[in-house]
């Protein structure tokens, strides 16, 4: 009538069929019907599903499909169940403190978080939602629940409430559940304002009048990015031998050893910044740097990357545990009258608290 299409592009998608390729058909007993889903899993399990499987070939669903779907979604929301309860006592106004005033590890979570979104903003535009699941599950599942959050919760935990420190790593995790529920919304709409009523801060009334989350200015990192991929990959490297000890009875946990680390100039520049704080990104009691020349026999050549090497020795730490924050250290029960609590922790309990410059 008008001589033009009324919409300005069309998607076009395959059939859906179940586990093995066939098509839904009563006669072979293969039909999932959408209302069975809703009720047995939620709406949200089934758009996530839509949304995971590229349309542009057959479809495949079946109870097994959507037992992985759901076990993606409990992934996604229990990350942000953690970032939620974490900010408990937080208060934007007054709480927030400014990127260059974060730990170094807080600017990097910051920092990947800001790059995902054009990421997945550029997906979204592409109609490749697909790849936003993938993306956005991978960063709640890896970049978040491997490595920041993992390692975050002994700030979270031990610092004074109040601390700069508990501070920076509350800030960071504002800014990602901001950006979370934005980016979940079309999706997991459910979720998503389930999330955003629960957000610390005045905020709109729904979570789908609002756009893509601006993020502060992020420049002047302590480490680049490049540098904290080459961290993730001792950290991932080490974590692999300290589970070989305990997997042999060794210890019972990473924080009941203590590591030293024979690295290159390179290598050993970078971990040495960190000073006695590395112990807290790679989650042990203690954690030294020394050159590769001083590596002894023992030492385990444990990655290589962009031709940095790196050689451990991984052992039980002999000193006494903390029984307030668990690591082994030389000074639990130097204070009489906390005959149980390593130095840091008297000092955050009595004193004016730990500082901490990266993590």
């Amino acid at each position: 009538m008008t001589g033009a299409a009324p919409y300005k592009s069309v998607l076009t998608h395959g059939f859906t069929v179940d586990a093995k390729g066939r098509k839904m058909s009563k006669s072979l007993g293969n039909v999932i019907a959408p209302q069975k889903i809703m009720n047995s899993l939620g709406a949200d399990i089934l758009r996530l599903w839509v949304a995971a499987t590229d349309y542009r070939t057959e479809m495949n669903v079946s109870d097994e499909i959507l037992k992985r779907m759901a076990d993606a979604y409990r992934r996604m929301r229990n990350t942000a169940r953690f970032l939620l309860a974490n900010l408990n006592g937080f208060d934007p106004a007054s709480d927030k403190l400014e990127f260059g005033r974060m730990l170094a590890l807080d600017q990097w979570a910051v920092t990947r978080a800001q790059q995902l979104q054009e990421e997945l903003r550029d997906a979204y535009n592409r109609y490749e939602f697909h790849l936003v699941y993938q993306k956005i599950h991978h960063f709640c599942a890896v970049d978040l629940g491997s490595f920041y959050l993992d390692i975050i919760k002994d700030r979270q935990y031990t610092l004074q409430a109040s601390s700069a420190a508990r501070r920076s790593a509350q800030t960071a995790m504002y800014h990602i559940v901001e950006a979370l529920a934005r980016w979940l919304a079309p999706v997991l709409s459910f979720t998503a304002e389930d999330i955003w009523k629960h957000i610390p801060g005045e905020r709109s009334e729904s979570v789908f009048l609002e756009t893509l989350y601006e993020f502060p200015e992020t420049s002047g990192q302590q480490f680049s990015q490049d540098e904290w991929a080459l961290i993730i990959a001792v950290r991932e490297s080490v974590s692999k031998e300290l589970e070989g000890l305990r997997s042999s009875g060794g210890i019972g946990s990473a924080l009941d050893a203590e590591i030293d680390l024979y690295c290159d100039d390179a290598l050993l520049t970078l971990l040495a910044k960190f000073d006695d704080e590395l112990r807290f990104v790679l989650i042990t009691s203690y954690a030294r740097v020394h050159s590769v020349n001083e590596k002894p026999a023992e030492a385990v050549e444990v990655t290589q990357k962009d031709q940095l090497a790196l050689w451990v020795v991984v052992k039980a730490c002999e000193h006494a545990k903390c029984d307030r924050c668990w690591h082994h250290r030389e000074d639990v029960g130097v204070n009489s009258d906390h005959p149980k609590l390593c130095g840091r922790c008297v000092e955050n309990i009595i004193g004016d608290g730990e500082s901490r410059k990266f993590a």
